[in-house]
């Protein structure tokens, strides 16, 4: 593996180019973007927005001859987002995705035909109808995100890095279809979710639970044969101020806004035969916990937050490739099966620079599949904060085994023997 330095270095160069650019800019940007909206009273109303992720990367020995530089623009992320109420405890959410636009994080699969407009279809991500009852005591039906992580439920706009999505997915995240074979996409799963919030001693305690449909099998195909169902919780404790977001969704970053932040959570999903064979069915279960801590420092000095994530994964003995492959009646949906740790330190200037605020940080993340080899991955970048998650520019740089969209981490599949590659992106994050 020949590393390019001065390839290396122009990258940088043209980063820094990029930033300096923005950073100079003399248009004037509103410091809040809120979502269009239309109403009638208090209780009826109708809003719309949007979303858009896109980046560039460059990756170490990635292009078609194997031992060059690769050179990819991509669309992240294209999203319609359409939020309203037709009564005080009635609501409802509806929300598109671009899903054959590659997704940082996350492949959505190639088009199943070379036709036009087969790489750029819009589809449902989130269908939800809401009864918000009170703090206490909520229900959402519907099309959504499986409560378990923060990582899922940042979303991809609300992580504190471009990039959240470092350490293997959950079936609903790495699925690419709902139905005989898949197990939800995006993170989103068909079913009902109760969530709500007390305040135990003066902090914030807050629980989601869920029971979705999960992993399907087709008849005389995959494990599930009985449709079992999938169940998924999650516990947030605030010991400090109030983390406030809509429903059970949570951020990676409130950028000092929220004031002082420590939560510490826990969550998890099981499913009964989600992994292995038709003859070989075997459970899937996951136990994740999380930490974010965010302080805003004395007399104006900025903003230090600190996020981890450790997850522990059990799918079964049938539950990698090299298992499965051969088992009779695979159901060609490997789970990962082990442990991952991620953890990040971000620190924000307090002074604008342009029309915006600095703020670099660095990331550690540790793979380990019960079935292959140990994977890591150094990151360190800085994000360019504009409008807090509605206007970023983010460059990074990373050095490690962890392979790109679609690979080892993110699907849970890792391999043996990679090589620690070098990759460079500059990336852009808009939202209304």
């Amino acid at each position: 593996m020949k590393i390019d330095h001065n390839r290396r270095w122009k990258l940088f160069a043209v980063a820094g180019a990029a930033m300096a650019l923005v950073a100079g800019m003399a248009t004037t940007v509103p410091n809040t973007y809120a979502a269009g909206t239309i109403k009638a009273d208090d209780d009826k109303w109708i809003s719309i927005g949007m979303g858009t992720r896109t980046s560039f990367t460059a990756r170490e020995d990635h292009a078609a001859s194997g031992s060059q530089w690769s050179n990819d623009f991509a669309v992240d992320n294209a999203r319609i987002y359409i939020n309203g109420k037709i009564h005080k405890y009635v609501g409802f959410e509806f929300n598109t995705e671009c899903f054959n636009c590659p997704r940082s994080g996350q492949a959505a699969g190639p088009p199943t035909a070379n036709t036009f407009g087969s790489n750029s279809g819009m589809g449902v991500l989130d269908i939800i109808g809401k009864f918000e009852i009170s703090e206490p005591v909520n229900v959402w039906f519907g099309r959504m995100l499986v409560p378990t992580e923060r990582g899922e439920l940042n979303g991809p706009f609300y992580h504190a890095v471009y990039d959240g999505f470092r350490t293997p997915l959950n079936p609903a995240d790495f699925s690419t279809n709902f139905g005989a074979g898949g197990a939800g996409m995006y993170g989103r799963d068909n079913g009902v979710t109760f969530f709500g919030k007390i305040h135990p001693g003066g902090t914030h305690l807050q629980y989601a639970a869920g029971v979705f449909t999960g992993s399907r099998s087709g008849s005389a195909t995959g494990p599930n044969q009985r449709n079992s169902l999938k169940y998924a919780g999650r516990l947030t404790l605030n010991l400090l101020n109030e983390e406030k977001n809509p429903g059970y969704y949570t951020s990676g970053t409130y950028y000092g806004t929220a004031g002082d932040i420590l939560a510490i959570a826990v969550g998890g999903e099981y499913q009964n035969a989600a992994a292995g064979s038709l003859l070989n069915p075997a459970p899937f279960g996951a136990v994740v916990s999380d930490i974010l801590f965010e302080k805003v420092l004395p007399n104006n000095n900025g903003v230090f937050t600190f996020n981890a994530e450790y997850k522990r994964y059990w799918a079964g003995n049938l539950a990698s490739f090299s298992d499965a492959s051969t088992a009779p009646g695979f159901t060609n949906f490997p789970i990962f099966s082990g442990t991952s740790f991620t953890a990040y330190a971000l620190y924000l200037f307090p002074n604008e620079v342009g029309i915006g605020r600095f703020q670099p940080y660095g990331r550690y993340t540790f793979v380990n599949s019960v079935h292959s080899n140990a994977l890591d991955e150094f990151e360190a970048g800085t994000n360019y904060v504009i409008s807090g998650h509605n206007a970023r520019i983010s460059t990074w740089w990373r050095h490690g085994n962890l392979a790109s969209a679609g690979a080892p981490a993110l699907t849970g599949i890792t391999g043996t023997n990679t090589p620690h590659v070098d990759s460079f992106t500059v990336a852009l994050q808009l939202q209304y």
